[in-house]
């Protein structure tokens, strides 16, 4: 039988038993940066329940709220231990890797608003994903050319841990902008941003409007980007003067990975003969995507 079922049916959860939990939520509070922010995240608990948890005033605390709150944390720290199989492939910081993360940082402290273009396999979203996991008040969305305005505010109240049932789509970017403004350095950073629709981009103005020096924004995507607003610009349509005025009027160009950058990668994930290491670099174009294909390929023929 399961073991919460059990300890529900029974007198109650052990006073062990909550203190395994309230060390779970000490290391959940610790990444988030405070019980607030943490309890910006959860849906189970305020802060101040947060509070009394680490305080150990228990008395008014339910035993189901210990095991929602319980349940949900453990599915954040799954949810971004899974990502990309960060815990499975050792990230290298290449040249690009260097430069995304300076951007980033940059954007964050100083509330700017950068376009950031890079080739496809680059290593643009595993940098995004690396930071966001490393940094408070990060929102990263990887979008989808099936997003209109709604699926794409939902989508970033989730990544703030904010729930967007019942909302209109003004609803949701009044919340949007009313989280945002409490928070002390937040930063959007929307990857894959070629593909999203003009509408969903003529959102891009009004949230820059309503945060504009309080968060940093960060549209990443390939070349498509630079060449969509370009075009948007010579065809005077509707809104892309505005994109282009609030990145500064300038897309920033990744350099690209070099041999040395895919040869440290490959040593850095078990694959450290020289023969291997350069069929890797001469078959992947420079692209992370296919190294990290060939070096799983060439693990699995180890074994």
């Amino acid at each position: 039988m399961n073991n919460q079922i059990v300890e529900t049916a029974t007198a109650g959860l052990s006073q062990a038993r909550k203190e395994q939990i309230v060390e779970l939520l000490d290391n959940f509070v610790d990444h988030k940066g405070s019980a607030n922010k943490a309890a910006k995240t959860l849906t189970t608990v305020s802060g101040g329940t947060i509070s009394n948890m680490k305080s150990g005033k228990w008395t008014s605390i339910a035993d189901g709220l210990w095991l929602a709150m319980e349940r949900e944390i453990k599915q954040q720290f799954a949810v971004q231990n899974s990502t990309e199989n960060l815990k499975q492939w050792n990230i290298v910081e290449t040249r690009d890797y260097v430069a995304m993360q300076q951007f980033m940082s940059d954007a964050q402290t100083d509330a700017l608003v950068l376009a950031i273009t890079g080739e496809a396999g680059s290593g643009k979203s595993i940098a995004i994903k690396d930071y966001a996991s490393k940094n408070h008040e990060v929102y990263a969305l990887s979008c989808s050319s099936y997003w209109r305005p709604r699926l794409f505010l939902s989508n970033l109240l989730r990544a703030m841990g904010r729930d967007s049932g019942g909302y209109s789509v003004g609803e949701m970017m009044d919340e949007i902008v009313y989280h945002i403004k409490r928070d002390t350095a937040p930063l959007i950073i929307l990857d894959e941003a070629d593909k999203l629709p003009d509408e969903v981009l003529y959102f891009f103005i009004s949230m820059y409007n309503e945060v504009e020096e309080h968060c940093g924004i960060v549209l990443c995507a390939t070349d498509n980007l630079e060449k969509r607003i370009k075009r948007g610009l010579r065809l005077n349509k509707k809104g892309y003067k505005e994109i282009y005025s609030r990145i500064g009027r300038r897309f920033i160009k990744l350099a690209g990975g070099t041999d040395h950058d895919i040869a440290q990668v490959c040593m850095a994930n078990g694959i450290t003969e020289p023969k291997h290491i350069n069929s890797v670099v001469d078959d992947s174009d420079g692209d992370f995507r296919r190294v990290k294909r060939k070096v799983y390929g060439l693990k699995k023929g180890k074994r």
